[in-house]
């Protein structure tokens, strides 16, 4: 049928197709369609809504047909076959990470419900610890005291805490959920590892592509200089992300305060190398939705808020760098507690994500490393503009009176 439609478009005539997007049912065509020499627009919904009330296929491709035509319509953002590769992976070992998630929230729970209170003695259900306790539970051990040879030195409850934290009522039905959660959870752990490799033989291809064929082999060895490693999560891959990242983008992202491996590796699958498909930052920033969507109508501006719309990958990896960077001493922490004196978290959370997009556009776009400023420097600075501010509100206060 996908042919039939292509040799219909063809003997019509026509050389550009607009589609609007549905879920993942557009790609056979619109790949189809690619491969027959067609000019072809993924449509985003929100640009071909149609009169209320007269809804059906038939309109709505009549409708589209016509906005197209006008030259109303503007294709979507598209990547290209390395990113597409890539953006499957890593989403793809998203969604194994929030099911591995769920997994040990039901080992906790079943934890719970036996009076086993693992939560007053480990921070993390996954630890060395915690694992080598159920797995001494599901063996059959009972005894509180037999688990202490288990427990690890860098454990701060003490050993009456561990004891009273052990006394359980070990009903069997939560020994059966604990035990399948348990193995789900090494089930995901292990495919995470293997989708980590697919990855990392992604990157390897990705890089190979960025860089004309030519790749270095001890990728991991790449440390020209001594740099202060960001502390990796728990969940992170196990493979050295920032080396594959700056050979692919000729500049190391990863010096951007709050930027880590995971968030660098999600940006660049859902962006690619290539930041010139947006014109200039506040594209690149619009298309993350991270700045003001202003309605103007007469010259006065109605509303500044932005786009009720979940934020993408790229735009959530910006908001989590922005997040981690709330405490730090450094400029861009000094930037964000301004903004959240000024309108709350959600508000200093977005603005700070819009400085780190900003900065990782100009940087990757112009190949420049990143030049943080000096934390007195930047108040200074700050403090001046405020100055003059004031100043100039009080001189226009001075002629009102005068």
């Amino acid at each position: 049928d996908l042919e039939a439609i292509a040799l219909w478009l063809s003997e019509a005539k026509i050389t550009t197709v607009a589609i609007e997007s549905t879920g993942v049912y557009w790609k056979p065509l619109f790949s189809l369609l690619n491969k027959k020499g067609f000019e072809v627009y993924l449509v985003n919904s929100r640009q071909t809504k149609n009169v209320s009330g007269r809804k059906n296929d038939e309109d709505d491709a009549m409708w589209i047909q016509k906005l197209h035509s006008c030259g109303l319509l503007k294709s979507s953002y598209l990547p290209d076959d390395q990113q597409e590769a890539l953006r499957t992976l890593v989403r793809y070992r998203h969604s194994l990470v929030q099911d591995c998630s769920r997994f040990k929230n039901r080992m906790q729970k079943s934890l719970e419900l036996m009076n086993i209170k693992f939560q007053t003695l480990f921070s993390d259900i996954s630890g060395k610890t915690s694992i080598a306790f159920i797995e001494a539970i599901l063996a059959g051990e009972r005894n509180p005291r037999n688990f202490l040879p288990l427990v690890d030195k860098r454990i701060k409850a003490t050993e009456e805490e561990i004891l009273q934290s052990l006394e359980g009522n070990w009903r069997t039905e939560h020994l059966f959920t604990l035990s399948q959660s348990y193995e789900m959870n090494k089930i995901y752990l292990q495919k995470i590892a293997d989708c980590d490799k697919a990855i990392e033989e992604r990157l390897q291809c990705y890089a190979a592509f960025t860089n004309d064929g030519e790749i270095t082999v001890e990728v991991k060895n790449q440390q020209p200089e001594k740099k202060i490693k960001k502390k990796k999560h728990r969940s992170s891959p196990k493979i050295d992300i920032g080396s594959y990242l700056q050979q692919i983008y000729k500049v190391d992202v990863l010096e951007i305060y709050g930027l880590s491996e995971m968030g660098g590796l999600e940006i660049l699958a859902e962006t690619g190398a290539d930041l010139s498909k947006w014109p200039t930052v506040g594209h690149f920033k619009s298309w993350l939705n991270l700045c003001p969507n202003n309605k103007i109508s007469g010259g006065k501006l109605i509303s500044s808020k932005l786009l009720k719309k979940k934020p993408n990958a790229a735009s959530q990896a910006f908001r989590i760098a922005a997040n981690t960077v709330q405490r730090s001493d450094h400029w861009l922490g000094d930037y964000f507690r301004r903004m959240k004196n000024k309108g709350g978290n959600k508000f200093a959370v977005v603005a700070t994500a819009n400085k780190i997009a900003t900065i990782f556009y100009t940087m990757v776009t112009q190949k420049k490393d990143f030049k943080p400023v000096d934390l007195e420097t930047y108040q200074q600075k700050y403090k001046k503009a405020k100055i003059a501010f004031y100043e100039k509100k009080l001189m226009e206060l001075k002629r009102q009176a005068a």
